[in-house]
């Protein structure tokens, strides 16, 4: 008399096939989300140029306050990367780095020249490294 199922073995065996799928699903997830992360951080900090082009026309053709200025969206470029932003303004010129998300000792920097790269310094002059 034969009983109509699945044996042990049989069953074991879908569950470690199972759970292999499921470890390569999660696995590219994770770099898709540290993606999505750095992604966020560019779209922030090209914002960030367009606060401070506002900021120096507000006070009188100067960038001596774009910092301060563009602070929230700094924050929210932090926010999304995980590390501490970096921003150095003056009269005539300003930039601003944060690291990213996928490598924290990767920043993506811009400044007031119109440079926007990624660098492997934080900003320390008024000029992406």
């Amino acid at each position: 008399m034969y009983k109509k199922g699945f044996t042990l073995i049989e069953l074991l065996v879908v569950i470690a096939i199972i759970g292999i799928l499921s470890s390569v699903v999660l696995a590219s997830l994770n770099s898709a989300r540290s993606k999505g992360s750095d992604a966020a951080v560019k779209a922030q900090l090209s914002q960030v140029r367009a606060e401070a082009e506002l900021s120096y026309d507000e006070n009188s053709y100067s960038y001596i306050n774009a910092c301060e200025d563009a602070a929230d969206l700094l924050a929210g470029a932090v926010d999304a990367g995980g590390g501490a932003s970096a921003c150095q303004d003056s009269t005539t010129a300003w930039a601003a780095s944060v690291p990213l998300k996928s490598d924290s000792a990767i920043y993506f920097c811009v400044d007031s020249t119109g440079t926007a790269a990624t660098t492997s310094a934080a900003v320390s002059t008024t000029v992406c490294p």
